[in-house]
Protein backbone atom coordinates (compact mmCIF):
# COMPACT_ATOMS: atom_id res chain seq x y z
CA UNK A 1 0.00 0.00 0.00
CA UNK A 2 1.20 3.52 -0.74
CA UNK A 3 1.21 6.60 1.45
CA UNK A 4 -2.09 7.69 2.98
CA UNK A 5 -3.53 10.60 4.90
CA UNK A 6 -4.27 9.91 8.58
CA UNK A 7 -7.38 12.13 8.44
CA UNK A 8 -9.00 9.57 6.12
CA UNK A 9 -8.71 6.67 8.59
CA UNK A 10 -11.86 5.63 10.46
CA UNK A 11 -11.03 4.74 14.06
CA UNK A 12 -12.97 2.01 15.92
CA UNK A 13 -12.38 3.53 19.37
CA UNK A 14 -14.44 1.23 21.53
CA UNK A 15 -14.53 -1.82 23.72
CA UNK A 16 -15.79 -4.95 21.99
CA UNK A 17 -17.74 -7.33 24.22
CA UNK A 18 -20.23 -10.02 23.30
CA UNK A 19 -19.94 -9.25 19.61
CA UNK A 20 -20.77 -5.56 20.02
CA UNK A 21 -18.79 -2.33 20.13
CA UNK A 22 -19.65 0.25 22.77
CA UNK A 23 -18.07 2.96 24.90
CA UNK A 24 -18.21 3.27 28.67
CA UNK A 25 -15.73 4.69 31.15
CA UNK A 26 -13.52 7.71 31.65
CA UNK A 27 -11.88 9.05 28.50
CA UNK A 28 -8.14 8.78 27.80
CA UNK A 29 -6.37 10.50 24.91
CA UNK A 30 -4.38 8.40 22.45
CA UNK A 31 -1.33 9.98 20.80
CA UNK A 32 0.23 9.33 17.40
CA UNK A 33 3.92 8.40 17.66
CA UNK A 34 4.81 9.98 14.32
CA UNK A 35 3.92 13.53 15.28
CA UNK A 36 3.03 13.43 18.96
CA UNK A 37 -0.54 14.55 18.27
CA UNK A 38 -3.62 13.36 20.17
CA UNK A 39 -5.80 11.89 17.45
CA UNK A 40 -8.48 9.90 19.31
CA UNK A 41 -9.53 8.69 22.74
CA UNK A 42 -10.55 5.47 24.42
CA UNK A 43 -12.96 4.73 27.24
CA UNK A 44 -11.05 3.13 30.11
CA UNK A 45 -12.79 0.05 31.47
CA UNK A 46 -13.60 0.02 35.18
CA UNK A 47 -13.80 -3.11 37.33
CA UNK A 48 -17.49 -3.59 36.54
CA UNK A 49 -16.83 -3.52 32.81
CA UNK A 50 -13.93 -5.97 33.10
CA UNK A 51 -16.23 -8.26 35.09
CA UNK A 52 -18.92 -7.87 32.42
CA UNK A 53 -16.44 -8.81 29.67
CA UNK A 54 -15.13 -11.86 31.53
CA UNK A 55 -18.60 -13.08 32.47
CA UNK A 56 -19.72 -12.59 28.88
CA UNK A 57 -16.74 -14.64 27.70
CA UNK A 58 -17.54 -17.33 30.26
CA UNK A 59 -21.17 -17.54 29.15
CA UNK A 60 -20.08 -17.77 25.51
CA UNK A 61 -17.64 -20.53 26.40
CA UNK A 62 -20.38 -22.43 28.27
CA UNK A 63 -23.31 -21.87 25.94
CA UNK A 64 -21.92 -21.53 22.41
CA UNK A 65 -20.63 -24.55 20.53
CA UNK A 66 -17.14 -23.09 20.18
CA UNK A 67 -15.35 -25.57 22.46
CA UNK A 68 -17.65 -28.54 21.84
CA UNK A 69 -18.06 -28.48 18.06
CA UNK A 70 -15.98 -30.59 15.75
CA UNK A 71 -12.40 -29.29 16.00
CA UNK A 72 -12.25 -29.28 12.21
CA UNK A 73 -15.25 -26.98 12.04
CA UNK A 74 -13.60 -24.63 14.55
CA UNK A 75 -10.51 -24.61 12.35
CA UNK A 76 -12.59 -23.74 9.29
CA UNK A 77 -14.09 -20.70 11.03
CA UNK A 78 -10.67 -19.47 12.13
CA UNK A 79 -9.30 -19.88 8.62
CA UNK A 80 -12.24 -17.86 7.30
CA UNK A 81 -11.31 -15.20 9.87
CA UNK A 82 -7.71 -15.21 8.60
CA UNK A 83 -8.92 -14.79 5.02
CA UNK A 84 -11.03 -11.78 6.03
CA UNK A 85 -8.05 -10.22 7.83
CA UNK A 86 -5.84 -10.63 4.78
CA UNK A 87 -8.51 -9.19 2.50
CA UNK A 88 -8.97 -6.24 4.86
CA UNK A 89 -5.38 -5.04 4.48
CA UNK A 90 -6.42 -1.65 3.07
CA UNK A 91 -8.35 -0.97 6.28
CA UNK A 92 -6.13 -2.69 8.83
CA UNK A 93 -2.73 -1.51 7.57
CA UNK A 94 -3.45 2.25 7.71
CA UNK A 95 -5.15 1.81 11.08
CA UNK A 96 -2.12 -0.09 12.40
CA UNK A 97 0.44 2.29 10.88
CA UNK A 98 -1.18 5.55 11.92
CA UNK A 99 -1.43 4.75 15.61
CA UNK A 100 1.72 2.66 16.12
CA UNK A 101 5.40 2.68 15.24
CA UNK A 102 4.88 0.42 12.23
CA UNK A 103 5.47 2.10 8.82
CA UNK A 104 2.70 1.55 6.29
CA UNK A 105 4.88 -0.56 4.01
CA UNK A 106 5.84 -2.87 6.90
CA UNK A 107 2.25 -3.11 8.09
CA UNK A 108 1.04 -3.98 4.59
CA UNK A 109 3.74 -6.46 3.64
CA UNK A 110 4.46 -8.05 7.01
CA UNK A 111 2.16 -7.30 9.95
CA UNK A 112 -1.23 -8.00 8.37
CA UNK A 113 -0.21 -11.12 6.38
CA UNK A 114 1.80 -12.43 9.35
CA UNK A 115 -1.19 -11.99 11.65
CA UNK A 116 -3.49 -13.84 9.25
CA UNK A 117 -1.05 -16.69 8.61
CA UNK A 118 -0.46 -17.12 12.35
CA UNK A 119 -4.19 -17.63 12.87
CA UNK A 120 -4.24 -20.22 10.09
CA UNK A 121 -1.27 -22.01 11.64
CA UNK A 122 -2.90 -22.39 15.04
CA UNK A 123 -6.27 -23.29 13.53
CA UNK A 124 -4.63 -26.41 12.09
CA UNK A 125 -3.84 -27.68 15.61
CA UNK A 126 -7.54 -27.90 16.51
CA UNK A 127 -7.95 -31.44 15.10
CA UNK A 128 -4.33 -32.56 15.20
CA UNK A 129 -3.24 -32.12 18.80
CA UNK A 130 -4.94 -33.81 21.75
CA UNK A 131 -4.58 -36.54 24.33
CA UNK A 132 -2.81 -39.85 24.08
CA UNK A 133 -3.09 -43.47 25.20
CA UNK A 134 -0.73 -44.32 28.08
CA UNK A 135 0.88 -47.79 28.50
CA UNK A 136 -0.72 -49.49 31.52
CA UNK A 137 -1.15 -53.02 32.92
CA UNK A 138 -3.33 -55.58 31.13
CA UNK A 139 -6.99 -55.15 31.98
CA UNK A 140 -6.86 -51.38 32.10
CA UNK A 141 -6.67 -48.44 29.74
CA UNK A 142 -4.78 -45.26 30.58
CA UNK A 143 -5.19 -42.09 28.57
CA UNK A 144 -5.08 -38.33 28.73
CA UNK A 145 -7.79 -35.95 27.56
CA UNK A 146 -7.07 -32.31 26.74
CA UNK A 147 -9.64 -29.60 27.45
CA UNK A 148 -9.68 -25.82 27.06
CA UNK A 149 -9.18 -23.75 30.21
CA UNK A 150 -12.30 -21.66 29.65
CA UNK A 151 -11.49 -17.93 29.57
CA UNK A 152 -7.95 -16.78 28.78
CA UNK A 153 -6.83 -13.27 29.68
CA UNK A 154 -4.46 -11.79 27.09
CA UNK A 155 -2.42 -8.60 27.49
CA UNK A 156 -0.68 -7.39 24.33
CA UNK A 157 2.11 -4.81 23.89
CA UNK A 158 2.25 -1.71 21.72
CA UNK A 159 5.28 -2.46 19.52
CA UNK A 160 3.54 -4.91 17.13
CA UNK A 161 -0.12 -4.50 18.09
CA UNK A 162 -1.78 -6.92 15.67
CA UNK A 163 0.98 -9.49 15.45
CA UNK A 164 1.46 -9.77 19.20
CA UNK A 165 -2.30 -9.92 19.77
CA UNK A 166 -2.60 -12.76 17.26
CA UNK A 167 0.11 -14.71 19.10
CA UNK A 168 -2.09 -14.58 22.19
CA UNK A 169 -5.58 -15.05 20.84
CA UNK A 170 -4.98 -17.56 18.00
CA UNK A 171 -3.69 -20.53 20.06
CA UNK A 172 -6.17 -19.84 22.86
CA UNK A 173 -9.17 -19.76 20.54
CA UNK A 174 -8.00 -22.67 18.39
CA UNK A 175 -7.81 -24.73 21.60
CA UNK A 176 -11.47 -23.91 22.32
CA UNK A 177 -11.12 -21.05 24.81
CA UNK A 178 -12.81 -17.68 24.97
CA UNK A 179 -10.49 -14.66 25.21
CA UNK A 180 -10.57 -11.27 26.90
CA UNK A 181 -7.83 -9.14 25.35
CA UNK A 182 -6.44 -5.87 26.65
CA UNK A 183 -4.36 -4.11 24.02
CA UNK A 184 -1.89 -1.42 25.00
CA UNK A 185 -3.56 1.90 25.72
CA UNK A 186 -1.03 3.43 23.30
CA UNK A 187 -2.15 1.24 20.34
CA UNK A 188 -5.73 0.22 21.12
CA UNK A 189 -7.64 0.36 17.87
CA UNK A 190 -6.56 -2.20 15.26
CA UNK A 191 -7.54 -5.17 17.45
CA UNK A 192 -11.11 -3.86 17.59
CA UNK A 193 -11.27 -4.23 13.83
CA UNK A 194 -9.87 -7.74 14.31
CA UNK A 195 -12.79 -8.49 16.66
CA UNK A 196 -15.31 -7.14 14.15
CA UNK A 197 -13.91 -9.47 11.49
CA UNK A 198 -14.14 -12.40 13.91
CA UNK A 199 -17.90 -11.95 14.13
CA UNK A 200 -18.12 -11.65 10.34
CA UNK A 201 -16.22 -14.94 10.04
CA UNK A 202 -18.73 -16.75 12.25
CA UNK A 203 -16.91 -16.86 15.57
CA UNK A 204 -19.64 -16.77 18.26
CA UNK A 205 -20.20 -13.45 20.05
CA UNK A 206 -18.32 -13.35 23.34
CA UNK A 207 -15.54 -15.73 22.30
CA UNK A 208 -13.22 -12.82 21.46
CA UNK A 209 -13.59 -9.65 23.53
CA UNK A 210 -11.52 -6.45 23.73
CA UNK A 211 -11.41 -4.20 26.79
CA UNK A 212 -9.56 -0.90 26.64
CA UNK A 213 -7.51 0.77 29.34
CA UNK A 214 -4.23 1.05 31.16
CA UNK A 215 -2.43 -1.23 33.59
CA UNK A 216 -5.32 -1.16 36.04
CA UNK A 217 -7.43 -3.03 33.49
CA UNK A 218 -4.69 -5.61 32.94
CA UNK A 219 -4.42 -6.12 36.68
CA UNK A 220 -8.18 -6.64 36.94
CA UNK A 221 -8.06 -9.26 34.20
CA UNK A 222 -5.27 -11.13 35.99
CA UNK A 223 -7.15 -11.10 39.29
CA UNK A 224 -10.56 -12.11 37.96
CA UNK A 225 -11.61 -15.53 39.31
CA UNK A 226 -13.12 -16.58 35.94
CA UNK A 227 -9.82 -16.04 34.14
CA UNK A 228 -8.13 -19.44 34.10
CA UNK A 229 -4.92 -18.56 32.26
CA UNK A 230 -3.02 -15.32 31.47
CA UNK A 231 -0.69 -14.62 28.55
CA UNK A 232 1.41 -11.45 28.31
CA UNK A 233 4.19 -9.89 26.26
CA UNK A 234 6.02 -6.89 27.67
CA UNK A 235 8.61 -5.79 30.17
CA UNK A 236 10.13 -8.04 32.82
CA UNK A 237 8.95 -5.65 35.53
CA UNK A 238 5.33 -5.84 34.39
CA UNK A 239 5.61 -9.61 33.97
CA UNK A 240 6.54 -9.91 37.66
CA UNK A 241 3.49 -7.83 38.61
CA UNK A 242 1.27 -10.12 36.51
CA UNK A 243 2.66 -13.23 38.20
CA UNK A 244 2.00 -11.63 41.58
CA UNK A 245 -1.58 -10.70 40.69
CA UNK A 246 -2.30 -14.21 39.41
CA UNK A 247 -0.81 -15.84 42.51
CA UNK A 248 -2.63 -13.57 44.95
CA UNK A 249 -6.06 -14.39 43.55
CA UNK A 250 -5.75 -18.13 43.02
CA UNK A 251 -2.85 -19.66 41.16
CA UNK A 252 -3.27 -19.87 37.39
CA UNK A 253 -0.81 -20.63 34.59
CA UNK A 254 0.92 -17.77 32.81
CA UNK A 255 2.82 -17.42 29.56
CA UNK A 256 5.22 -14.49 29.68
CA UNK A 257 7.45 -13.23 26.87
CA UNK A 258 9.50 -10.53 28.57
CA UNK A 259 12.53 -8.31 28.12
CA UNK A 260 15.82 -9.03 26.43
CA UNK A 261 19.33 -7.72 25.98
CA UNK A 262 20.32 -9.93 23.10
CA UNK A 263 23.93 -10.38 21.95
CA UNK A 264 25.12 -10.76 18.36
CA UNK A 265 28.44 -12.57 18.15
CA UNK A 266 30.49 -11.88 15.00
CA UNK A 267 33.63 -13.90 14.27
CA UNK A 268 36.46 -12.94 11.94
CA UNK A 269 35.76 -15.80 9.52
CA UNK A 270 32.59 -14.21 8.12
CA UNK A 271 32.61 -14.05 4.32
CA UNK A 272 31.07 -10.59 3.85
CA UNK A 273 31.47 -7.60 6.15
CA UNK A 274 28.73 -5.77 4.26
CA UNK A 275 26.12 -8.52 4.52
CA UNK A 276 26.71 -9.03 8.23
CA UNK A 277 26.74 -5.27 8.84
CA UNK A 278 23.34 -4.93 7.17
CA UNK A 279 21.99 -7.83 9.18
CA UNK A 280 23.19 -6.30 12.43
CA UNK A 281 21.94 -2.84 11.50
CA UNK A 282 18.48 -4.23 10.73
CA UNK A 283 18.42 -6.11 14.02
CA UNK A 284 18.70 -2.86 16.01
CA UNK A 285 16.83 -0.43 13.73
CA UNK A 286 13.75 -2.51 12.85
CA UNK A 287 10.85 -0.74 14.55
CA UNK A 288 13.50 1.67 15.89
CA UNK A 289 14.84 -1.04 18.18
CA UNK A 290 11.48 -1.32 19.94
CA UNK A 291 11.58 -5.11 19.71
CA UNK A 292 12.04 -7.50 22.61
CA UNK A 293 14.57 -9.55 20.61
CA UNK A 294 16.46 -6.52 19.26
CA UNK A 295 20.14 -7.38 18.77
CA UNK A 296 21.32 -4.58 21.02
CA UNK A 297 24.75 -5.96 22.02
CA UNK A 298 27.33 -6.41 19.25
CA UNK A 299 30.22 -8.67 20.30
CA UNK A 300 32.81 -8.70 17.51
CA UNK A 301 36.22 -10.33 17.18
CA UNK A 302 38.90 -7.65 17.43
CA UNK A 303 40.47 -8.12 14.00
CA UNK A 304 37.34 -6.98 12.13
CA UNK A 305 35.77 -4.72 14.74
CA UNK A 306 36.76 -1.34 13.30
CA UNK A 307 35.71 -2.24 9.76
CA UNK A 308 32.40 -3.76 10.83
CA UNK A 309 31.37 -0.94 13.17
CA UNK A 310 32.28 1.68 10.58
CA UNK A 311 30.14 -0.08 7.96
CA UNK A 312 27.17 -0.32 10.34
CA UNK A 313 27.49 3.39 11.02
CA UNK A 314 27.36 4.10 7.28
CA UNK A 315 24.23 1.97 6.92
CA UNK A 316 22.55 3.91 9.71
CA UNK A 317 22.83 7.06 7.58
CA UNK A 318 20.75 5.39 4.86
CA UNK A 319 17.70 5.09 7.11
CA UNK A 320 14.70 7.23 6.12
CA UNK A 321 12.69 8.68 9.01
CA UNK A 322 9.23 10.10 8.66
CA UNK A 323 5.58 9.66 9.57
CA UNK A 324 4.45 6.05 9.46
CA UNK A 325 1.85 6.92 6.83
CA UNK A 326 4.58 7.63 4.22
CA UNK A 327 5.55 4.63 2.12
CA UNK A 328 9.28 5.44 1.86
CA UNK A 329 9.87 5.38 5.63
CA UNK A 330 12.38 2.78 6.87
CA UNK A 331 13.02 4.18 10.37
CA UNK A 332 10.15 4.12 12.85
CA UNK A 333 9.37 6.78 15.45
CA UNK A 334 9.73 6.16 19.16
CA UNK A 335 6.36 5.36 20.71
CA UNK A 336 6.25 8.57 22.80
CA UNK A 337 8.35 11.60 23.69
CA UNK A 338 8.57 10.25 27.23
CA UNK A 339 10.15 7.04 25.96
CA UNK A 340 12.51 8.99 23.71
CA UNK A 341 13.69 11.04 26.69
CA UNK A 342 14.25 7.83 28.65
CA UNK A 343 16.30 6.31 25.81
CA UNK A 344 18.42 9.43 25.47
CA UNK A 345 18.93 9.52 29.23
CA UNK A 346 20.38 6.00 29.17
CA UNK A 347 22.75 6.95 26.34
CA UNK A 348 23.92 10.14 28.02
CA UNK A 349 24.48 8.45 31.38
CA UNK A 350 26.47 5.67 29.70
CA UNK A 351 28.72 8.27 28.08
CA UNK A 352 29.20 9.83 31.50
CA UNK A 353 30.17 6.37 32.79
CA UNK A 354 32.96 6.17 30.22
CA UNK A 355 31.24 4.90 27.07
CA UNK A 356 32.05 6.56 23.75
CA UNK A 357 29.42 7.83 21.32
CA UNK A 358 30.64 6.45 17.98
CA UNK A 359 27.53 7.46 16.02
CA UNK A 360 24.10 9.01 16.55
CA UNK A 361 22.74 9.98 19.92
CA UNK A 362 19.88 12.42 20.45
CA UNK A 363 16.77 13.39 18.51
CA UNK A 364 16.88 13.36 14.75
CA UNK A 365 16.14 17.12 14.75
CA UNK A 366 13.90 19.55 16.53
CA UNK A 367 11.10 19.14 13.98
CA UNK A 368 11.08 15.35 14.38
CA UNK A 369 10.99 15.11 18.13
CA UNK A 370 9.71 11.54 18.17
CA UNK A 371 12.58 10.11 16.11
CA UNK A 372 15.89 9.02 17.66
CA UNK A 373 19.12 8.74 15.72
CA UNK A 374 20.44 5.19 15.31
CA UNK A 375 23.23 5.11 17.86
CA UNK A 376 26.46 3.19 18.41
CA UNK A 377 28.20 3.12 21.79
CA UNK A 378 31.74 1.75 22.08
CA UNK A 379 34.17 1.28 24.98
CA UNK A 380 31.36 -0.13 27.10
CA UNK A 381 31.00 -3.03 29.53
CA UNK A 382 28.30 -4.81 31.53
CA UNK A 383 28.58 -2.40 34.44
CA UNK A 384 27.21 0.41 32.26
CA UNK A 385 23.51 1.13 32.01
CA UNK A 386 23.21 0.84 28.22
CA UNK A 387 24.78 -2.62 28.26
CA UNK A 388 23.03 -3.98 31.33
CA UNK A 389 19.48 -2.62 30.90
CA UNK A 390 16.97 -3.11 28.11
CA UNK A 391 16.81 0.21 26.23
CA UNK A 392 14.05 -0.57 23.72
CA UNK A 393 15.45 1.89 21.22
CA UNK A 394 17.92 2.02 18.27
CA UNK A 395 21.05 1.84 20.43
CA UNK A 396 23.83 -0.66 19.66
CA UNK A 397 26.50 -1.36 22.30
CA UNK A 398 29.79 -2.71 20.95
CA UNK A 399 32.32 -4.90 22.78
CA UNK A 400 35.25 -6.85 21.33
CA UNK A 401 36.70 -10.27 22.10
CA UNK A 402 39.70 -12.45 21.22
CA UNK A 403 38.57 -16.07 21.67
CA UNK A 404 35.39 -18.15 21.64
CA UNK A 405 35.49 -18.36 25.42
CA UNK A 406 35.79 -14.57 25.67
CA UNK A 407 32.76 -14.22 23.39
CA UNK A 408 30.65 -16.56 25.52
CA UNK A 409 31.64 -14.75 28.69
CA UNK A 410 30.63 -11.39 27.21
CA UNK A 411 27.38 -12.84 25.82
CA UNK A 412 26.15 -14.01 29.21
CA UNK A 413 23.76 -11.55 30.86
CA UNK A 414 22.96 -11.72 34.58
CA UNK A 415 19.21 -11.33 34.00
CA UNK A 416 18.16 -11.77 30.38
CA UNK A 417 18.22 -14.78 28.07
CA UNK A 418 15.72 -14.12 25.30
CA UNK A 419 17.68 -14.47 22.06
CA UNK A 420 21.14 -14.38 20.51
CA UNK A 421 22.72 -14.22 17.08
CA UNK A 422 25.82 -15.96 15.70
CA UNK A 423 27.65 -14.87 12.57
CA UNK A 424 30.36 -17.34 11.51
CA UNK A 425 31.36 -19.56 8.61
CA UNK A 426 32.53 -22.31 10.98
CA UNK A 427 29.73 -24.83 11.52
CA UNK A 428 31.51 -26.57 14.39
CA UNK A 429 31.93 -23.26 16.21
CA UNK A 430 28.30 -22.39 15.56
CA UNK A 431 27.07 -25.64 17.09
CA UNK A 432 29.31 -25.26 20.15
CA UNK A 433 28.02 -21.75 20.66
CA UNK A 434 24.37 -22.72 20.15
CA UNK A 435 24.68 -25.24 22.98
CA UNK A 436 26.55 -22.87 25.29
CA UNK A 437 24.52 -19.67 24.88
CA UNK A 438 21.87 -18.98 27.53
CA UNK A 439 19.05 -17.90 25.23
CA UNK A 440 15.62 -19.23 24.33
CA UNK A 441 16.27 -18.58 20.62
CA UNK A 442 19.60 -18.60 18.78
CA UNK A 443 19.87 -17.45 15.16
CA UNK A 444 22.87 -18.49 13.08
CA UNK A 445 23.88 -16.33 10.09
CA UNK A 446 20.56 -14.49 10.30
CA UNK A 447 18.81 -12.40 12.91
CA UNK A 448 15.09 -12.27 13.50
CA UNK A 449 12.02 -14.43 13.18
CA UNK A 450 10.85 -16.05 9.97
CA UNK A 451 7.45 -17.27 8.77
CA UNK A 452 8.17 -20.64 10.36
CA UNK A 453 5.41 -20.48 12.95
CA UNK A 454 6.29 -23.99 14.11
CA UNK A 455 9.45 -22.67 15.80
CA UNK A 456 8.55 -21.57 19.35
CA UNK A 457 9.80 -18.32 20.86
CA UNK A 458 10.39 -17.51 24.50
CA UNK A 459 13.19 -16.74 26.91
CA UNK A 460 15.32 -18.06 29.73
CA UNK A 461 16.01 -16.38 33.08
CA UNK A 462 14.01 -13.16 33.52
CA UNK A 463 13.11 -13.10 29.83
CA UNK A 464 9.99 -15.14 30.36
CA UNK A 465 8.08 -18.33 31.09
CA UNK A 466 6.59 -20.59 28.45
CA UNK A 467 6.55 -20.18 24.68
CA UNK A 468 4.71 -18.27 22.01
CA UNK A 469 4.34 -19.89 18.58
CA UNK A 470 4.80 -23.55 17.82
CA UNK A 471 3.02 -26.56 19.26
CA UNK A 472 4.04 -25.47 22.75
CA UNK A 473 1.87 -22.34 22.52
CA UNK A 474 -1.19 -24.35 21.53
CA UNK A 475 -0.71 -26.96 24.24
CA UNK A 476 -0.25 -24.23 26.87
CA UNK A 477 -3.89 -23.24 26.28
CA UNK A 478 -5.30 -26.63 27.26
CA UNK A 479 -5.38 -28.52 30.53
CA UNK A 480 -4.78 -32.26 30.70
CA UNK A 481 -7.04 -34.78 32.41
CA UNK A 482 -5.74 -38.27 33.24
CA UNK A 483 -8.07 -41.24 32.87
CA UNK A 484 -7.57 -44.86 34.02
CA UNK A 485 -10.21 -47.48 33.15
CA UNK A 486 -10.35 -51.04 34.44
CA UNK A 487 -12.25 -53.28 32.03
CA UNK A 488 -11.69 -56.82 33.33
CA UNK A 489 -14.92 -58.84 33.71
CA UNK A 490 -14.97 -58.91 37.52
CA UNK A 491 -14.65 -55.11 37.82
CA UNK A 492 -18.03 -54.24 36.26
Amino acid sequence: MTSFSPVDVQIPNSHFIGGKAFNRGEEMDVWRPSDGQAYASISVADLDLVDHAVENAWQAFQQSNWATQSPRDRAKVMKRWADLIEADVNVLAPLEAMGSTRPILAATQWDIPFCAEGIRFFAEFADKCGGEVIPTANGSLGMTITEPYGVVGAIAPWNFPLVMASWKIAPAMAAGNAVVLKPSEMTPFSVVRLAELAIEAGIPPGIFNVVQGDGRVGDAICRHPRISKVTFTGSTKTGALIMTACAQTGTKPVTLELGGKSPQLVFDDIKSIDKVARRIAAAITTNAGQVCVAGSRLLVQKGIADQLVSRISDIFTEMVSGPTWQSDVTMSPIISSRELDRIDGVVQRTVQQGGELFAGGGRLDEENRTFYKPTILTNVNMSMEAVHDEIFGPVLCVETFDSDDDALQLASHPSYGLSAGLHTADLNRAMRMVKALEAGTVWVNRYGRSWDFAIPTGGFKSSGIGKDLGRFAYEANQKTKSVLIDFSADEA
